[in-house]
Formats: structure tokens, C-alpha cells, sequence
């Protein structure tokens, strides 16, 4: 479709007093601005999986536990969700390239004091700290992505956006089996990324240029910290319910009560507030909210599988952390692919649903597979459930946003795009929070049986200890053999998530995707073409 080139001002779109609507970039402009962002984002999303493989190794010399383990994910996934919302809402009211530039000041600064930890505590702290840069980019780039391409262009950019992050994690796991490994140290896992941020945040600064809302900021702040509170404590909960104290316990019943009181006043508040962090209208809407629920379930998959699958390679296989990452290639493999490819076929044609709903039948059947392994499933069965489970997170993570975007209005971008980003990242720490209960739970008791065969004291193996270098050949098999049977419980769970993931993509009405930035939007002509303006 040709593009006018008439006076600029006979192109001015229909939008919402106080919004700004972008002129159409050329696909040169649009690589150059992507440069930066897609550097950081390869950064951002390595911190996420780069310690899946190295984990073990760090618990060991911090002398932590398996519930430290868990956590040291899960601080920084709670504070990338819990974050994500203001983040966007601010996106929607000042300058989009700032924000972005601050959150990757934070990432850098949680980074560096990651690989500074001397204990497992003051790991988790820190990278609590760097999920909230990981967060901030998380969601603004998806969210630059949206106020530089229309929908319709906007599914080949996501599938580069998609190839980005499967990259990132086939290496994140590689580079962090590499680095623990090497007589670089495991504090090297935190301190490689720090260089390529500073580098993505001068191209961001010499490349991105997108026009600033000039709306008064009033972020809802009350909000904002019910929400962080409320997730928070039930995250809290969930993680040390049935094992610092018992499920139905006057700590266990007060801290889940708590929680829920503290969301309850969050939607009061939200329904409320003139600029709420977390729209509920947009909520209500139907595509919204079933992208949010199958978001959910995708969380689970990318967070869950990468954790859990890197644990089960090292403590019940015995594999070294670099085979981990190897062994992981067949699960970003088909992230990479399904990605990239599904991309270029929805911009092609405009049609997105069948992508999605063949991605949820993938997530589901892949997590059937891996629910039946156990310390002694063949490793070809394993590869191939991770490339089913990849390919269905390769279809499904970007184009739920892409089906979203296309249904709001250029202002409603940020809110949009940043609420199915924290369902998504909620999902994926939930799910590595309670998975990672469930896990513990699992394994506890079957290595207390497996000891128990063998005429030992349960302590015997340190609670389940990560560190097997020192344990004896009996209680090294007790200990790997609880790990390898209690990994399939966890995708067993996932499986049955996904199945509601895949009956809310069913459901979501298909809309075309549009060719221009906000419904009954005239597109603006290119940068280039548009005439210089008047001295």
C-alpha cells in the first residue's frame, strides 16, 4: 500500500485530545531505533535465564537452601510484576525513552551488586532490586514497539522481538553453565550483562526518537502499593505454607487473609482513581481479559519450564551446568523458530488467532510429556516435550499483546500493553513460586522414604541439600532420585494451567489487525516524506 504525500496536516489523525499520535517510520528508521532495544532486551532477558543453569552451584557456595533457591527466581519475577503496571502508566503520561533508560540504570545497578552477595539473603535483596529495571524493560519495550509500527507491520517486529528473547534464553543457560564452569566464578553470571546494557542505553539514546506525551502525571500511587502488597504476601504465603508453618495454621490463615484484604482494597481503590495502574475497564473488556488468563499460563511455561528443566538436568540427571544448557537448546529452539516464523506469516496475512490457539495446544501437550518423567526417562523424550512446550510460548507470548494492542487507542497503549505483561510475569512467578513449594514438599518426603529404606536419619541428606560433591554414593541416589521423580508432579500442575490457557485463547474474537495506530486512524506519512516545516 503506497503511502501520501500530501501536506502533513491533511493527515492528521482522530485521536484523543491529549494524545500524540507518531508518524509512520520506514523500515530503516525502525531497524536503527530497534537496535538499542532489542539489545537490551537480549540482556535483560539473559539475567532471567542465565541463572537457571547456575543456580545449584551459587546455592552451594552460599551454603543456601532449596526454598532460598526458588527465591532467588522468584524475588526477581515478583518484582518485575509488581512494578510492571506503574511502569506503563507512566509510559502513558511522560517520555517513553526516559523511562526506558532509567529502568536500564536500575537493571545495571541490581546487576552489579548480584555479583557482590556474600550471602543467599543478600542475592535475593539485590536481585529484587534488578527486577524492577527488568521489569520496566520488559514492558516499555513492547510498549516503544507499539508507538513506532501499526498492528498490522507490527507481527513481523514482534516475531524479531520473539527471536531476541528465545536467543537470550537459549544462551542465558549456556553462558551461565559456561561461566560456573570456568575460573571466572559464578559472581561473572551477574557482572556479563552489565557492559551490553550501558552500550544498549547510548543506542537507545543516539537512535530512539518518539514524540512525549505532555499530560499531567498523577500515577495512583495507593494503588500501586496494595497491589505490590497484596501479591507480595500471598507469594510470600504460598511459598512457606506447608513448610515454614502449616497450611491451615492461625500464621498460614492470617497471611492469606491479609493478602486477599490488601487486593480487595486494591480494585476499590482502582475503581476510583482518575489514572489507576491497573485499568479495570480495560480489564472487563472480553479480548483483555482472556488474554490476561491465557497470559497466565504462558508465564508458567517460559518461567517454569527454564527453572525447573535446569534442576532436573543438574540434581537428578547429574549433568554439569554447561550440558544443562545444552541440553535446554530443543525448548528455546522452538521459542526461536515458532516466533520468527509466525511473525512474518501474521503480517503477511493479518490473521493472528490460529497461531494462538495452535500455541496453546502446544503448551498443553508439551507439559503432558514432561509430566510422565521421572530420573530415568530417555533424554530424546524429554527433548522433544521442551520443543513442543517451546514452540506453543514461541506462538503465543508476543502475539496475546499484539491481540490486545490492536483492540485500544494509542493512549491506552502503556496501561494495555504493561497489564498483560503483569499477568504474564505474575504467572511466571507464581508459578515458580508455588511449583517451587510443590517441588520441595515432593522431594522432601521422597528422599525421607528413600533414606528410611536405607536404615538412615532424614538427616542424612541436609534437608534435600543441592550440594551432592560431598555425599555419600547412597544418599547422592536418594537425593537424585527425588529430584528426577518429583519434576514430573510440577509439569503435570502446568499441564492442567495450560488447559485454561488454551480455553481462553479459544474464546478471544478474532479482529483483523489494523494498518494504522488507533481504530479509524488515517496513517500518518513517513518521517521522510513529510515536508519540512515552515520557517
Amino acid at each position: 500500500m503506497s503511502l501520501p504525500t500530501a501536506d502533513a496536516s491533511s493527515l492528521a489523525p482522530s485521536a484523543p485530545a491529549g494524545s500524540v499520535v507518531p508518524p509512520v517510520m520506514t523500515h530503516r528508521q525502525i531497524l536503527e531505533a530497534l537496535s538499542g532495544l532489542l539489545l537490551v532486551m537480549f540482556v535483560t532477558m539473559i539475567s532471567s535465564t542465565i541463572v537457571s543453569n547456575a543456580l545449584p552451584t551459587i546455592i552451594g557456595a552460599l551454603e543456601g537452601t532449596q526454598t532460598q533457591y526458588t527465591w532467588i527466581v522468584t524475588a526477581t519475577l515478583l518484582t518485575a510484576t509488581v512494578t510492571t503496571p506503574v511502569w506503563g502508566k507512566l509510559a502513558d503520561l511522560t517520555s517513553k525513552k526516559t523511562l526506558l533508560q532509567a529502568a536500564i540504570v536500575i537493571f545495571v545497578l541490581g546487576s552489579a551488586l548480584s555479583g557482590l552477595a556474600a550471602s543467599a539473603g543478600q542475592l535475593i535483596g539485590y536481585r529484587a532490586l534488578q527486577g524492577v529495571g527488568l521489569g520496566g524493560v520488559q514492558a516499555l519495550a513492547q510498549i516503544v514497539l507499539a508507538a513506532m509500527i501499526p498492528p498490522r507491520e507490527r507481527g513481523r517486529y514482534n516475531g524479531y522481538l520473539g527471536a531476541v528473547m528465545a536467543a537470550a534464553t537459549v544462551g542465558g543457560p549456556l553462558l551461565g553453565g559456561a561461566i560456573v564452569d570456568s575460573p571466572l566464578g559464578w559472581r561473572w553470571v551477574f557482572y556479563v550483562g552489565v557492559p551490553f546494557a550501558v552500550v544498549a542505553l547510548v543506542l537507545l539514546q543516539r537512535t530512539l526518537d518518539l514524540p512525549v506525551v505532555r499530560r499531567r502525571v498523577r500515577i495512583d500511587w495507593a494503588g500501586a502499593t496494595l497491589v505490590m502488597a497484596g501479591v507480595s504476601l500471598l507469594l510470600v504465603w504460598v511459598t512457606f505454607a506447608g513448610n515454614g508453618f502449616a497450611w491451615f495454621s492461625l500464621p498460614s490463615v492470617a497471611m492469606a487473609a491479609a493478602g486477599a484484604l490488601l487486593l480487595v482494597a486494591a480494585v476499590r481503590v482502582e475503581r476510583r482513581a482518575a489514572e489507576p495502574v491497573i485499568p479495570l475497564e480495560l480489564v472487563r473488556r472480553r479480548t483483555p481479559a482472556l488474554a490476561i488468563v491465557a497470559s497466565l499460563a504462558v508465564g508458567i511455561a517460559m518461567f517454569g519450564g527454564a527453572v525447573f528443566l535446569g534442576q532436573y538436568f543438574q540434581i537428578a540427571r547429574g549433568y554439569s551446568a554447561t550440558e544443562a544448557g545444552l541440553l535446554m537448546i530443543p525448548l528455546m529452539a522452538g521459542v526461536l523458530v515458532a516466533s520468527t516464523v509466525a511473525g512474518q506469516l501474521i503480517t503477511r496475512t493479518g490473521r493472528w488467532k490460529r497461531y494462538l490457539v495452535a500455541g496453546g495446544v502446544c503448551v498443553v501437550a508439551g507439559f503432558a510429556l514432561l509430566a510422565v518423567i521421572d530420573h530415568r526417562t530417555p533424554m530424546w523424550f524429554v527433548a522433544v516435550g521442551m520443543a513442543v512446550v517451546g514452540t506453543g510460548v514461541g506462538l503465543t507470548m508476543q502475539n496475546l499483546v499484539l491481540a490486545v494492542q490492536n483492540t485500544v487507542e494509542l493512549h491506552e497503549i502503556g496501561a494495555t500493553t504493561s497489564t498483560v505483561t503483569f499477568f504474564r510475569s505474575l504467572g511466571g512467578t507464581v508459578g515458580v513460586s508455588v511449583l517451587g513449594a510443590v517441588l520441595a514438599a515432593r522431594v522432601t518426603d521422597k528422599v525421607a522414604d528413600g533414606l528410611a529404606a536405607l536404615g538412615l536419619p532424614a538427616s542424612a541428606a541436609a534437608g534435600g541439600s543441592l550440594d551432592l560433591a560431598h555425599a555419600p554414593a547412597a544418599v547422592e541416589q536418594v537425593v537424585r532420585g527425588a529430584y528426577g521423580d518429583a519434576t514430573g508432579l510440577v509439569f503435570a500442575i502446568s499441564a492442567a494451567i495450560a488447559v485454561l490457557g488454551l480455553l481462553a485463547i479459544a474464546l478471544i474474537r478474532e479482529v483483523p489487525l489494523r494498518t494504522s495506530f488507533a481504530p479509524d486512524q488515517v496513517p500518518v506519512a513517513p518521517r521522510a516524506l513529510q515536508p519540512a516545516p515552515a520557517a
